[in-house]
């Protein structure tokens, strides 16, 4: 009886310590995400992009080697840089603005580019070097590259990553009941074909989350995702209605390697 008493004590101990650390863990990225940094652009999209429940859903940690592929503007940058600046890193792979990353050194002095250019280039980090990768609505760019590219790219990931490390993926979602453009051309993709080529490079899917789910989304638009906020691309045509609706359904996926 005392053994299990004991055990409770302990079990109960380390949950504590484990809510206390998270409970820190959870406000430095609070207060990366509400930096005076930011554009009042990037901060408006906050109710669309979800950045706390989404990077707390990846598991996130401060003191984590993450990987961005391809940030360009660096919307997720603005809160990846200062979260992971002092106790983690931050590599940038792929296209990145040297104008953000030059534009606050405080932020942004010790982002790290690397290589990443499918299908050739993936040269971002070392074999087992990494924590976290994630990719933030690029999977539907490397469709046009065929299946074969594409798992390659998914096994370039794969390899980077330590065991026990996540991928973090989302990506506009096309219903499932719609057919897949072989390009991706509207910019949707179904989430089955993301899961199927991210396994296929041996990644397990530990978790799907809808926290970027939206349902007024029916991936039926002229010019595709662009229709709809930011871009807008049918500049007045119809903007009411693409506006009511707001950004894409998106797929949130939580892949680890085992």
């Amino acid at each position: 009886m005392k053994r299990f008493i004991l055990a409770a004590v302990l079990g109960a101990s380390l949950a504590a310590t484990a809510h206390a650390d998270n409970k820190a863990d959870d406000a430095q990225l609070r207060a990366a995400i509400a930096g005076s940094h930011r554009t009042a652009a990037n901060v408006a999209r906050d109710q669309y992009r979800h950045p706390y429940e989404t990077l707390t859903f990846f598991g996130i940690k401060p003191t984590m080697t993450v990987v961005e592929l391809l940030p360009e503007g660096g919307w997720y940058t603005e809160i990846l840089a200062p979260y992971l600046r002092q106790d983690g890193k931050l590599i940038g792979a792929g296209r990145i603005s040297r104008t953000l990353l030059e534009s606050n050194p405080a932020v942004y002095d010790k982002v790290v580019r690397g290589g990443f250019n499918p299908p050739k280039i993936y040269n971002f980090a070392p074999p087992n070097s990494v924590d976290m990768v994630l990719t933030f609505r690029n999977v539907h760019n490397f469709v046009d590259l065929g299946d074969e590219k594409v798992k390659e790219m998914f096994k370039a990931l794969y390899t980077s990553l330590k065991p026990g490390g996540v991928l973090g993926v989302t990506d506009h979602r096309l219903p499932e009941s719609k057919p897949q453009d072989a390009k991706a051309t509207n910019g949707y993709v179904h989430e089955s074909y993301v899961i199927k080529m991210a396994e296929s490079a041996g990644f397990k899917l530990a978790a799907k989350s809808e926290i970027n789910a939206n349902p007024k989304d029916k991936a039926d638009h002229k010019n595709g995702v662009w229709a709809l906020p930011p871009t807008l691309t049918n500049r007045d045509e119809d903007r009411a209605r693409y506006r009511a609706i707001g950004e894409s359904d998106r797929m949130t996926l939580k892949f680890v390697k085992p």
